[in-house]
């Protein structure tokens, strides 16, 4: 069956890596059917709004979305595709390809995955003034006085579930199956701040524990998460499935990407129930905006994702082989990387592997 795929380009240099990873997906001739959701300021001039009913109607009815990047005007959009579709599970890959840019001696090797809690945490958007405490008289433990006395100020909840960090961990352990089905190691480390946060980072912490137990054939260690962030840059090569709550994966995968060669390598998936979505992990680049030269390698490594999605595993492994041999050839490589090439002249090499 025919595959609907929503586009969404998003903001400043974004399309600038978005459109030429379409048009390698079109190279491949898999039939998919592109739709273009009025999204972002295009859509406040025709639609009167960034995100109109249309937009949601289109998403709904597409099989997958994915994303360039936003620097606001298509926010409401990515804000429906996290929360309105609950996709959950935010899966950030590490692996370093030969040729990168990589601040490391030794960076071969390196392959490991960050899955991070997507929808909790301090991503509730739960602030305000600590003022606004004081019905609720809620004591500082390190204080030892009611929080609203230190006004003026302001406060933010962290939000941890036992649904929410159960069905992460699951699909943590589950994907470190997938993994070693690939000829990965198969194991799942978990980090949180359990020591100085007893009931809530501790909740997450204890969930992982409880849901090893049942993944008895994947190895599990649980690490305070400063300790993690440690190991991860220092032994990188000793890690394979990573599941963090919410701000720590989003924090730590951009640390990751850095040991890779950056964040132009840096791919994401939101996986949900339902529905995924596809996008790179780097911004919209406003610096480099119209010239040409942002890496395209994180937008097409989201893209090899997405294809696994749809059940088109053969096409992923295609475009990640092209990368692959782009990287080690060293000839196409784009100024964040040492080379020289454009976005449009690496996509090219790409293609011709393709």
């Amino acid at each position: 069956m025919t595959k609907t795929v929503a586009l969404i380009p998003g903001e400043e240099a974004a399309p600038e890596a978005f459109e030429p990873t379409v048009a390698l997906l079109d190279h491949l001739r898999l039939g998919l059917e592109w739709v273009r959701p009025p999204v972002g300021n295009s859509a406040q001039e025709t639609h009167g709004s960034t995100f109109p009913k249309q937009a949601r109607e289109m998403i709904d009815a597409a099989d997958t979305t994915f994303f360039g990047a936003t620097s606001g005007a298509s926010a409401p959009a990515l804000f429906y595709l996290r929360w309105g579709k609950l996709t959950y599970a935010n899966v950030r890959p590490a692996r370093y390809f030969r040729g990168a840019k990589s601040p490391l001696a030794k960076p071969d090797g390196i392959d490991f995955v960050i899955v991070r809690e997507n929808l909790e945490d301090l991503y509730t958007f739960a602030e305000g003034d600590l003022e606004q405490l004081a019905p609720a008289n809620l004591m500082s433990g390190t204080w030892r006085r009611p929080l609203h006395e230190l006004a003026p100020g302001r406060f933010a909840v962290k939000v941890i579930t036992e649904a929410g960090s159960e069905r992460i961990v699951r699909f943590a352990f589950e994907l470190a199956r997938q993994r070693r089905e690939d000829g990965c190691p198969g194991r799942v480390a978990c980090g949180t701040k359990h020591n100085m946060l007893p009931r809530s980072d501790a909740l997450f912490r204890d969930i992982a524990l409880r849901v090893a137990e049942e993944y008895d054939d994947i190895p599990f260690e649980s690490y305070f998460i400063d300790d993690l962030a440690h190991r991860l840059v220092a032994t990188p090569h000793a890690f394979d499935v990573v599941v963090m709550p919410n701000l720590y994966g989003d924090i730590l995968s951009d640390a990751a990407a850095a040991l890779i060669g950056g964040l132009g390598l840096a791919a994401s998936g939101c996986y949900g129930e339902n529905y995924a979505y596809f996008e790179s992990a780097h911004g919209t680049a406003p610096d480099i905006e119209g010239q040409g030269i942002i890496n395209p390698t994180a937008m097409i490594l989201s893209a090899a994702m997405m294809l696994g999605y749809l059940e088109l595993p053969e096409a992923g492994c295609a475009l990640v082989d092209a990368v692959t041999a782009v990287y080690a050839e060293g000839k196409a490589l784009t100024r964040d990387q040492g080379g020289s090439a454009s976005t449009e002249a690496f996509c090219a090499a790409v293609a011709e592997r393709l």
